[in-house]
């Protein structure tokens, strides 16, 4: 019986999933269209009359979202959500300051929901269920979930997982990975939900767990930063797969057709691949070096996306 599904059937699925994503997408730009010209609404209508918009940051999804020397929020979805508020000011015609608001794996869809951040720019796995809440950008990264184990431990597939203590971020697809194969293959985990990635990752080195269910891009990312990465391994086996995408609120159809947008002229441009060597191929702010070429799956989802809304 094959755990996981091969990498041709969920590129499949994303390609589904991505043309339906792109309808709703049409559909907002649409309802924006008839409105009233002139007439703002949304998070276009506070960035006019505030002059400011917030951006919910991670504190430790590097490299997408992280606290560089200075404290200050950095990286990849970092730089695209800054591309998004320029285009923002572009579209108000007035200058529009970004206020920060550190957010988690747990707070980061209340603060959507409720308004408190205008986009959410960490490292948020976009799908159907949690479109039912929110909306998402088009897909920024595919990152698929792995383990971290001692370098010493026998664990090398999810068969090896049987009866364990498994360590996971709350609030995560990971964790809904872990319940779901759990069941399925009646594994009997002992799930343990961190706050955040790093304090996962402090389980594992404590000897809290046995392993830590993580996206594979944050597991290297975390591992590249820690004196101890010489101590521990990613499995190689993937336990599922997660396209990313910048969050904001649903039913804003004006701010979603910026989103959009920019995110299409960023691929057009190639902005989106300089970005993506920046933050995943050279050297980091910080001194990290992930080395991470981008994955066929980004390239033909960037490859696909259009010049321009609709």
């Amino acid at each position: 019986m094959l755990l996981n599904p091969s990498p041709l059937h969920s590129l499949r699925r994303y390609a589904v999933n991505c043309a339906l994503m792109a309808l709703c997408a049409m559909l907002s730009a649409a309802q924006a269209s008839a409105q009233q010209p002139g007439e703002l609404s949304g998070a276009l209508k506070k960035a006019k009359e505030g002059g400011s918009l917030t951006i919910g940051y991670r504190e430790s999804s590097l490299p997408f979202s992280y606290l560089g020397r200075s404290g200050n929020p950095i990286g990849y979805s970092i730089d695209i959500c800054r591309a998004i508020v320029e285009a923002a000011a572009a579209e108000v015609g007035r200058e529009v300051s970004i206020q920060w608001l550190p957010v988690t794996s747990e707070t980061r869809f209340d603060a959507v929901t409720s308004g408190k951040v205008d986009l959410e720019c960490g490292s948020t796995t976009r799908n159907a269920e949690r479109m039912q809440r929110v909306a998402f950008s088009p897909v920024i990264f595919v990152a698929g979930t792995k383990l971290m184990v001692p370098r010493n431990s026998p664990i090398n597939t999810l068969r090896d997982l049987k009866g364990k203590h498994v360590v996971a971020t709350g609030g995560t697809t990971n964790v809904a990975a872990l319940e779901r194969l759990s069941e399925r293959f009646d594994l009997q985990l002992k799930i343990i939900r961190a706050r955040e990635h790093a304090d996962a990752f402090r389980v594992l080195q404590q000897g809290g767990a046995d392993a830590y269910a993580g996206d594979d891009v944050l597991l290297h990312g975390l591992l590249s930063g820690s004196p101890e990465r010489g101590k521990f391994r990613v499995t190689s086996d993937f336990l599922s797969y997660d396209p990313y995408g910048i969050m904001y609120r649903k039913g804003d159809p004006q701010f979603a057709a910026v989103v959009e947008r920019t995110l299409r002229e960023l691929a057009a441009s190639r902005e989106l691949e300089r970005l993506y060597r920046q933050w995943f191929v050279m050297k980091l702010p910080t001194g990290e070096r992930l080395g991470l070429p981008m994955s066929a799956q980004l390239e033909e989802l960037i490859r696909a996306m259009p010049e321009r809304a609709e």
